[in-house]
Parts: C-alpha cells; structure tokens; sequence
C-alpha cells in the first residue's frame, strides 16, 4: 500500500510539473505567435518566430500558394526611435520542394539581446491585411548555446520542480520532506546556478545579469527559488526539523509555483541600443529594405504603394 501511495504522489507530482511547464513555456514572450486571417477568399495561418539563435539573418515565411498574393514586413529595432524599414517579400520553397508556395524575407541578424519588432502586411486586389493583426511581433537574438549547456539546464530545473512538488506533497502528508528538499535545492544549485549562467553567457554575453548586476527577471527569478529552498532545508535541520520545518517546505513550493507561473524568459535580457555609440549603430545591419514612418504606411491606401515598391 506504502508503494502504491508513493506512485501515486510521483505521478501526480509529475503532472503538476507538466502542466505548468507547459504553461510557462506557451506564454512566454519567445513563443512563437500563431494565427488566421482571411484575405479575400483565402484563409492564411501564420507562425512568426519571436526568438533567432546563433548566426544569420531571420527567415520569415509563410505559406501562400496564391501568387497573386504580395507581401512586405515592416521591422524597425525595438525602443528605439527610428523610421519603420520596409523588405519585399519574394516566391520561396521550403523542405527542399521545388513549388514556391511561401513568401519570405530575412530580418537582419543583431547582436546577442537585440530585439526587433515587425509585422507582415499581405495584400490582394486592394485588401491588405497585416500579421499579426494587433501589433507588431517582437523578436530576440541570441548566440547558439551548445547542446551540452542547454539540455542538461532544462533537465535539472524540470527535476527540481518536480522533485520540489514532491517534496511538498509529503510535507503536506507529515511525511518526511528533508531528502527531497535537499534534492530540490540541489537540483536548482546545479541547474540554475550553474548551468544557468553559462546558458546566459552563450546567449547573451553575460553570465549573470540580474540582481545587483541588472534586472535579468529570469536570473532573479532563480535566485528567489534557491533562497526558498535554502530556507527550507535550513528549517528542517535537527531531529525535530522535519515536524517543525514542513511548511517551509510547503511554503518554498508555493514560492517556487508563484516563479513558474511567470512566463518564461519575461523581462530578459534586452540590448539597450541607446548604450552602442552612433557609428556602431550605424554598422549593425539595417541597410536591408527602404526606411518610411509607420504613419505613412499605414496612411498610403492602407500600405498598398509601399507593397508594391518594396516587392519589385
């Protein structure tokens, strides 16, 4: 009955621990956005990537066999106060197919941190519609992180959060929590504070850029983690540590659950273009497409001669 019972509260740890992974990952900023849109008589689903690793320009694409469908995208760098630039989209393939169903186009590559913000506006027949509908997508470069760095970061925190609710589960009991408690601070040690850091130094060029260094949500938010569980195991120390301490163990899971909740990658890292100097600026790749205000796209017959101009 014992074994059945500890199953049991594996498998339901281990469902907790799913759903809010999943959660955290679906609405972090570097998800992609997905959609539909009707043009004319078409139905067109898009998927507009919000987060570029490693070297090279953005590939934006999107499946329109219709040819008599033109595109553009409009980008411009994020905060920053400069004219909105215009890129023709042109007839591609994708997986190798010789059929040119797709319309795509490149954002240029910035450096690690640097995010751009754009949107796609396709038209037909005098109808234009943009993509995504609302406001434009916002998209983060990195460098490539080595797989070696990565997997074993996303492993470790995804056993520290289940391991944690575990550990919570038989606290809640009156079980003993101290050896899973100490395994979940450990989990976070290695995985976040470890590991973590080097994932940020491929990515972003920086080890730690959260607190005192800068305001890094996810390195603080791991920070906040490791100081619970400190606390917790703390509390439990002694022979009588593990009555008394069991709702700091509780405490330190819900603490850990309020992290998770946040989504992923919220408030992370960000180049501040106002910091490169005017003729470094200058130099990041922005010569690609025609420079015009947004006011003025969105003014000329809904974007339409600027469609045109920017597919020829």
């Amino acid at each position: 009955m014992k074994i059945r019972n500890t199953v049991t509260l594996w498998l339901l740890a281990l469902v907790i621990t799913f759903v809010i992974s999943y959660y955290q990952r679906k609405t972090g900023p570097t998800y992609p956005l997905e959609g539909k849109v009707m043009l004319g008589q078409h139905t067109i689903e898009y998927n507009l990537k919000r987060t570029h690793g490693g070297p090279g320009d953005h590939r934006i694409f999107i499946r329109i066999p219709d040819e008599s469908i033109a595109g553009t995208v409009l980008w411009k760098r994020y905060r920053l106060d400069e004219p909105t630039h215009v890129i023709g989209m042109k007839r591609g393939s994708d997986s190798g197919s010789s059929d040119e169903e797709y319309l795509e186009a490149y954002l240029p590559h910035q450096p690690p941190a640097g995010k751009l913000e754009y949107q796609v506006a396709l038209r037909l027949d005098g109808e234009t519609v943009l993509l995504p509908p609302d406001k434009p997508a916002v998209i983060r470069f990195k460098g490539d992180v080595p797989l070696w760095a990565l997997l074993p970061h996303i492993l470790l925190m995804f056993g520290a959060l289940l391991v944690g609710m575990r550990a919570a589960l038989s606290a809640f009991l009156d079980r003993k929590p101290a050896t899973l408690s100490w395994l979940t601070l450990g989990l976070i040690a290695v995985g976040g504070l470890i590991f973590g850091p080097i994932v940020q130094k491929y990515a972003f060029g920086a080890f730690w850029t959260g607190w005192p260094f800068g305001e890094d949500l996810t390195d603080n938010k791991t920070a906040v983690m490791a100081l619970g569980w400190l606390v917790a195991v703390w509390k439990l120390r002694g022979g009588e540590g593990e009555k008394r301490g069991r709702w700091w163990v509780v405490a330190a899971t819900l603490l850990m659950f309020a992290v998770y909740l946040l989504p992923h990658s919220m408030r992370g890292s960000e180049l501040d273009y106002s910091t490169i100097p005017p003729d470094s600026l200058s130099n990041i790749s922005i010569s690609r497409g025609k420079a015009v205000n947004r006011e003025s796209f969105a003014g000329s017959e809904n974007g339409i001669g600027l469609i045109d101009s920017a597919a020829e």
